[in-house]
C-alpha cells in the first residue's frame, strides 16, 4: 500500500467513523421519537411479487429493515449441525467481487449496520442504516444475500471462533446441562440438536454445504420483510426489487415433524455448584389455539414476568428461596411449552421445587381470581408499546414476527380487544388445560439423596 492509498484509506475510515457516530447518536434519541408516534403500517408488494409491511417515520432520517427466510438450524442436514450458524456468520465477510476486508471497508464508508443470526426456524437479517446513504447500504445487504462468497479464509476463522465458544461452554454446567435438558425432551427432533453445532459437525462443514444451504433456503416464497424510517412506499417497493428478485421463487426446504415435548420425566445433572438451577416443562399451547390468550393472562398470573406474579410472591417473597423466578409460554415453528425456571441454594432444591408444584397445582384447580385478571390484562396491554415498539428496529421486528404468526397487518389494533374479550372461566380452562399434566423437571447441582417428586 502507498502513501496517496493510506491517506485516502485514512480518510474514508474518518468518515466512516463520523457517519458510524452519527448513527449512534439518532439511535440513541430515536426510542423516545418513534415510542410517541402512532404506528400506521402499510403493505407494500414489490413487481417481483415481494411484500413488506412499512412504517413510514420521517421524525429521524434513518431506515431499518428486518427480514426473515423460514428454515433455520432445523434445516442444518444430520452431521453438519450449525451450519445455518456459521453461514449466518459470513455475509459480512465478503460477496459479489467483494473480498472480506473490501466488504468491511465498504460497509464501514456506508455508515450501516448490518446483521444477520439464525433462530430455530429461521434466518434473520437486519440493516439500519441513514437514509441518505440507503443506495450505498442496500447495494450491499443485495450482494450479501444474493452473492455471498463463502471464502475459505474467513469460513475457517468463523468456524474457529464459534469452536472456541463450543470448548468454553463445555466447562458451563448449565450449558451441558440444557444440551440434556433438550435431548430428553425432544429425543431425536431437530430441536434437540445444538444450534452452534458441534466441534465434530463444524469440521465437517465445506463452502459447498454453505451455498447448498443458502441456495435451499433463501427464496422470495418463505421471505417476511418490515422496514420503518425515512423511505415511501414507492421508492421500498423499488428496494425490494433490488434486494430480492433475484433468489429463486420458491424454497427447497426439509420437511420438519411437529413434536410434543417428553412430559412426565426428571432429568439431574450434577455438579458440585453452591446454586442448584431448576426448569419444569409443562404442555403449551399453539398460537392460532383459541384459548392462546386465555392462557397467556394465566400464565402472567402465574409467574409471567411481573414481581406480583404468584410463584414470585411464594418462593422469593414468602420464603426468601430464590431471587428470581418466571414462567413463559414458548411458542416454536414446530412445538410449544409452558416452562418455569429459577435457581435456589442447593439444599432448598427440594423446598423450592415443592413449593412450585403446590402454586401450579393451585393454579391448575382454581384458575387465577378476577383481580388477578383484570391486573393481568392492564399490564399486557400497557406494556405491549414498551416491549415492542420503542425504536425503529424494534418495530420492524415485530412486524416480522407479526408476518411469521400470520397474525394480518390490524393486530395491533386488535390485541387489545382479544386479551380484554377474556373471560374468567376462559382463563380456568387454559389453566387445567395446561397445568394438570406431570411436567418434566431439570435439576442442575449436588448430588441429592431423596427425589423431587410428591
Amino acid at each position: 500500500m502507498n502513501g496517496m492509498t493510506s491517506i485516502a484509506d485514512l480518510r474514508l475510515r474518518a468518515n466512516a467513523l463520523a457517519a458510524t457516530f452519527f448513527l449512534s447518536l439518532i439511535f440513541l434519541v430515536l426510542p423516545a421519537v418513534v415510542a410517541k408516534a402512532e404506528v400506521q403500517i402499510q403493505e407494500v408488494t414489490s413487481k417481483s411479487g415481494v411484500t413488506a409491511w412499512l412504517v413510514e417515520d420521517y421524525s429521524v432520517p434513518i431506515i431499518a429493515i428486518r427480514f426473515a427466510f423460514e428454515g433455520g438450524s432445523t434445516q442444518d442436514p444430520p452431521g453438519k449441525e450449525g451450519l445455518a450458524n456459521l453461514m449466518t456468520g459470513l455475509f459480512d465477510e465478503g460477496a459479489g467481487d467483494l473480498d472480506s476486508e473490501a466488504f468491511q471497508i465498504q460497509l464501514d464508508n456506508a455508515g450501516a449496520e448490518m446483521r444477520f443470526s439464525a433462530g430455530r426456524d429461521h434466518v434473520y437479517g437486519s440493516m439500519r442504516m441513514l437514509a441518505d446513504r440507503k443506495d450505498e447500504a442496500l447495494a450491499l445487504l443485495q450482494v450479501a444475500i444474493e452473492k455471498p462468497r463463502f471464502d475459505a479464509a474467513p469460513i475457517d476463522r468463523i468456524r474457529s471462533q464459534i469452536v472456541s465458544g463450543i470448548v468454553s461452554s463445555q466447562r458451563d454446567p448449565e450449558t451441558a446441562a440444557q444440551y440434556q435438558w433438550a435431548a430428553a425432551l425432544y429425543g431425536d427432533h431437530p430441536y434437540a440438536r445444538r444450534d452452534e453445532g458441534t466441534e465434530a459437525s463444524l469440521a465437517a462443514i465445506s463452502a459447498e454445504d454453505l451455498r447448498a444451504f443458502h441456495k435451499a433456503n433463501f427464496a422470495r416464497g418463505n421471505l417476511h420483510v418490515a422496514v420503518v424510517g425515512a423511505i415511501d412506499a414507492e421508492t421500498l417497493a423499488k428496494e425490494l426489487d433490488r434486494l430480492f428478485s433475484g433468489l429463486p421463487e420458491k424454497p427447497a426446504l426439509r420437511a420438519v415433524d411437529y413434536v410434543k415435548p417428553k412430559l412426565d420425566q426428571e432429568i439431574r445433572v450434577e455438579y458440585a455448584l453452591p446454586q442448584a438451577s431448576l426448569q419444569l416443562a409443562y404442555p403449551g399451547i399453539e398460537r392460532e389455539e383459541p384459548e392462546f390468550f386465555g392462557a397467556v393472562l394465566m400464565n402472567h398470573v402465574l409467574g409471567g414476568g411481573s414481581f406480583s406474579s404468584r410463584l414470585f410472591e411464594e418462593v422469593r417473597e414468602r420464603r426468601g428461596l430464590t431471587y428470581g423466578i418466571s414462567s413463559s409460554i414458548v411458542n416454536r415453528e414446530h412445538a410449544a411449552a409452558l416452562v418455569i425456571g429459577t435457581s435456589t441454594r442447593a439444599d432448598k432444591a427440594d423446598e423450592t421445587l415443592s413449593v412450585i408444584r403446590d402454586v401450579v397445582r393451585k393454579m391448575a384447580e382454581d384458575g387465577p381470581t378476577e383481580a388477578e385478571l383484570e391486573a393481568a390484562k392492564k399490564y399486557l396491554i400497557g406494556s405491549y408499546a414498551i416491549n415492542n415498539l420503542d425504536s425503529s428496529a424494534a418495530i420492524a421486528a415485530t412486524l416480522v414476527e407479526l408476518q411469521i404468526e400470520d397474525l394480518g397487518i390490524d393486530y395491533m389494533d386488535r390485541r387489545a380487544d382479544l386479551i380484554n374479550a377474556v373471560t374468567l372461566d376462559d382463563a380456568k380452562a387454559a389453566a387445567r388445560k395446561l397445568l394438570l399434566a406431570e411436567p418434566a423437571v431439570l435439576i442442575v447441582g449436588p448430588a441429592v439423596t431423596d427425589g423431587n417428586k410428591e
